[in-house]
């Protein structure tokens, strides 16, 4: 099934006047890292506070993947199947593709726990379509399936797809400082 993602983006003039300032089409970034899924990098913000002015507010900032504190990032992700074949390529190659598509992705993750992987961030994500497991650092796990909102604060987890076709979540990152002890 063809997932068509259309970004609107709103703003102001110099004047004070609302304004359409962007109106496309988002094409899906995919990276060996994750075989057969889609990444949709919609809008992000800078680190630090947000601001919004008349005619001055700035332009999307997508990348690094997971912001910083501060920062925001609004993504859609369409997991494919676990079963989907992983890349013919070497982990460096896999590593190299990643940072080149989308940077700092792949830094996050576990080398020795596959999917598994701790934010420096507050992540909003609600299920859209198809189903996945969202499984903890200690094992735990709940299905989430379509309208499941998910509210995770910097935890340790992974994400896993078992059913036969993809799932799509939509996600917004904020970051935020992680507190030791």
């Amino acid at each position: 099934m063809a997932f068509d993602v259309k970004k609107v983006v709103t703003d102001r003039t110099s004047d004070g006047t609302s304004v359409f300032a962007d109106e496309t089409r988002v094409e899906p970034s995919s990276v060996m890292a994750m075989p057969g899924s889609e990444l949709f990098n919609i809008w992000g913000t800078g680190d630090g506070t947000p601001f919004v002015g008349a005619g001055d507010n700035p332009a999307t900032v997508p990348f690094p993947f997971f912001p910083g504190p501060g920062g925001t990032r609004f993504v859609i992700v369409r997991f494919a199947p676990e079963s989907t074949p992983p890349a013919d390529a070497g982990p460096e190659e896999v590593v190299a593709e990643a940072e080149e598509k989308q940077p700092g992705l792949v830094h996050v993750f576990e080398p020795d726990t596959p999917g598994m992987h701790t934010t420096d961030s507050i992540d909003y994500g609600i299920c859209v379509d198809g189903e996945i497991w969202l499984e903890l650092d200690d094992g735990a796990e709940v299905h989430v399936t379509p309208g499941t909102c998910v509210v995770q604060q910097g935890i340790r987890h992974a994400w896993h797809n078992r059913s036969d076709r993809h799932c799509t979540m939509v996600y917004v990152l904020v970051g935020a400082e992680r507190k030791s002890g």
